[in-house]
């Protein structure tokens, strides 16, 4: 991708439009701010050191590349190219491409994460002091997060309310912007494109079969969306919890790359559910609504981040903190590995490390076993969905995570544990899904193919299938997992009322909470056995820490010097690496004692009605687990309009009727490395204090995929 040799005339004015996840010609105000303004730089920048631990994984990166293609393509056929640029500081690199091409304006599209909104308040400064002209668009969300309060302007703090207000705001989304007929190029001569790499030589092969399946590029997206609103849609309502057909949209990578418009998706459907309710067609409405609604989702979780910016990194819900998550490598290895035993569970975790997709249906049932069954910290699953997934979204994943852990007001309840074996009679009812991704279970018959640990010795002789030899038994047994949680709900409850009562006593400053846990290497190459070399300069240098779960700082950007003081990783014996030993991580002395004085012995009681004891299979033998007793911002208080939009700043939220439903942080926001200077007050939700009759009427199931 470089320059395209021609350029504007020397009176004529340079604006820099500044490509990121907005990866599209169509509906794209930035560029077409540009092209209004005169001659367009389209540049785009390659920094992923700036996400810190959220390094994209390499499926994410071999969609980025095809999909930076196909818009440079785009932008020839319309008169200019993009500008490609290597980095490790966007802000100074855009300052480079902006003295090089004496452009005048920056324009360029929001994004709602805390590390872009640092980043880019950084940005706007530095450019501002430099006499350009810098502007910022709405391009990725129906309605800017500052836009959408409840009736005391306060930011919401459910989904159901936050949509049925976006549903009902006295304005339209914006239209659609059209493609621009032709684009004058500006001057790039003096600032020659990079090369950027995005794969070796080891990631070309796999990345070659993704080609087979997948077609990035905005235009391959709208007709994506095309082909999906004149065919599936019709059935999606009945069709979308299958996982063993393609009955979902396959949008979600188009909508994180920028690739297709959420305007457009939103406005294509509204449009065909008129048509339908004008022709009385109830199931075409239904699948409709169920779409919006997976729009409404993806809008919510850019909300949430928002509004408190460490969704991604901590619960909102305070007494959370204090849940006893189990740190014990043997487990997330098997999960990853999809060597659970639960062949759902299984075969959805083959599927991902295979093709870097899954079924929503299947996302929530591998998510609800890795937090309620494995009861092992929702961060590291989280991690590695970002590592691993195609369509891995940072606010998206957080949101989905952080419901199926109960950690949201109207997420899931905390004691609800989804028996896999009753998911798979609902979504795989023939086994067609576990016999595709599980081949050692093939031949075995319907009956069987979600409990195989039931199957008369007969039945598996037959299938070929022996269970703790081709195929091992539950890793752990059902009902052992539901008493196991019911403890650690109890002790959670324990914890969090004996650190309430030291803080309001004066004595102790309150017990640590979970969110202080170990980084975890998940080292995906070495953990599925699949080789590789070192990356070139233009990957990353940072492979080691590409992988690593983040732990939970003040800060929102981790700087080196606080990886390094992080406890040594774990190496197991056959050198893959895995979670670090509990016996590296030490807890403070008084938080032992005020632990010990808040434990009893806790009532096992029955929590789940939906799930049944697994009878007649063994637990395998696993390393003994090890549970972490001690194992957030303001609302977004910036102003602009909807044309031109002001990059949002935080700044201190003021005292509302909502503020009862947070806890003080006083841990604020900083980066050494952008905004020293900007330090930002977080707020967590008091569940003690939210209305008992919250709605918990949607499910996470219904985002795009």
């Amino acid at each position: 991708m470089h320059d395209s040799g021609s350029s504007c005339s020397s009176n004529q004015s340079i604006s820099i439009v500044w490509f990121r996840r907005d990866l599209r010609v169509e509906d794209n105000p930035a560029l077409a701010a540009g092209v209004r303004a005169g001659a367009v730089v389209a540049v785009y920048i390659w920094a992923p050191e700036e996400e810190g631990p959220f390094y994209p994984g390499r499926v994410s990166r071999w969609w980025l590349s095809q999909s930076l293609h196909h818009l440079d393509s785009s932008l020839r056929r319309l008169g200019t190219s993009l500008l490609t640029k290597r980095s490790l500081d966007s802000a100074s690199t855009l300052l480079e491409v902006v003295q090089s091409t004496a452009a005048s304006n920056l324009f360029f599209n929001h994004l709602y994460d805390p590390l872009s909104l640092v980043r880019d308040h950084r940005m706007k400064e530095l450019l501002t002091a430099q006499g350009v002209t810098v502007r910022s668009f709405n391009a990725d969300l129906l309605y800017e997060p500052w836009e959408v309060n409840d009736e005391n302007g306060q930011p919401f703090t459910t989904f159901v309310p936050f949509w049925n207000r976006c549903l009902s705001m006295h304005y339209d989304p914006a239209t659609p912007l059209l493609p621009p007929k032709r684009i004058i190029p500006g001057d790039t001569s003096r600032c020659p494109s990079d090369i950027l790499v995005f794969e070796d030589e080891s990631e070309k092969g796999s990345n070659a079969l993704l080609a087979r399946a997948w077609s990035p590029g905005w235009r391959n997206a709208d007709k994506s969306l095309t082909a999906f609103v004149n065919g599936p849609l019709i059935e999606y309502s009945a069709n979308r919890r299958k996982a063993d057909s393609a009955s979902t949209s396959l949008l979600s990578p188009h909508l994180h790359f920028g690739e297709l418009s959420v305007r457009k998706v939103f406005q294509l459907v509204r449009m065909k559910q008129l048509v339908w309710a004008n022709e009385g067609n109830k199931a075409g409405e239904e699948s409709c609504d169920l779409l919006l609604k997976s729009l409404g989702l993806r809008e919510y979780s850019r909300y949430l981040c928002f509004n408190h910016p460490y969704s991604h990194e901590r619960p909102l819900l305070a007494h959370l903190r204090f849940f006893p998550w189990v740190i014990d490598e043997g487990y997330f290895k098997a999960w990853r590995q999809g060597r659970t035993g639960y062949p759902l569970v299984d075969a959805g975790m083959r599927e991902l490390w295979a093709t870097g997709w899954l079924h929503d249906r299947i996302r929530v049932v591998v998510a609800s076993f890795f937090v309620k069954v494995l009861q092992l910290p929702w961060r590291w699953g989280m991690k590695y969905f970002w590592d691993t997934l195609l369509d891995a979204d940072l606010e998206s994943d957080a949101l989905g995570w952080q419901y199926i852990s109960g950690t949201l007001p109207d997420g899931r309840e905390l004691d609800r544990i989804d028996n896999p074996q009753f998911e798979g009679y609902r979504c795989d009812p023939n086994g067609e899904y576990v016999r595709r991704w599980l081949p050692e279970l093939a031949r075995l018959p319907t009956q069987w193919i979600h409990h195989p640990w039931d199957a008369p010795e007969s039945v598996l002789q037959a299938a070929g299938v022996e269970l703790g030899s081709n195929y091992p038994l539950p890793i752990v047994e059902m009902d052992a997992a539901k008493a196991r949680l019911q403890e650690a709900v109890a002790e959670m409850w324990q914890l969090e009322a004996a650190s309430r009562a030291a803080l309001e006593n004066g004595t102790e400053e309150g017990l640590g909470d979970s969110s202080e846990l170990p980084q975890i290497d998940l080292s995906l190459e070495a953990d599925m056995e699949v080789e590789h070399e070192q990356l070139t300069n233009n990957i990353s240098g940072r492979r080691h820490q590409d992988q690593m779960v983040p732990s939970l700082t003040s800060s929102l950007v981790r700087v080196e010097e606080e990886e390094a003081s992080v406890a040594s990783v774990l190496r197991a014996s056959d050198s893959r690496a895995e979670v670090p030993s509990p016996t590296d991580y030490e807890l403070q002395s008084h938080r032992e004692a005020t632990d010990r004085a808040a434990r009893h012995t806790n009532t096992d009681t029955d929590t789940d009605a939906d799930a049944v004891a697994v009878r007649g299979g063994g637990i395998t033998q696993q390393p003994s687990p090890v549970r972490l007793d001690h194992a957030e911002h303001s609302a977004g208080q910036s102003s602009g309009s909807r044309e031109s939009g002001v990059v949002p700043v935080w700044s201190p939220p003021l005292t509302s009727s909502c503020s009862g439903l947070f806890v003080n942080d006083d841990a604020g926001i900083t980066s050494s490395s952008y905004l020293d200077r900007h330090l930002h007050s977080r707020r967590r939700m008091n569940w003690g204090q939210l209305p008992q009759t919250t709605t918990r009427n949607w499910e996470m199931d219904n985002a795009i995929g």
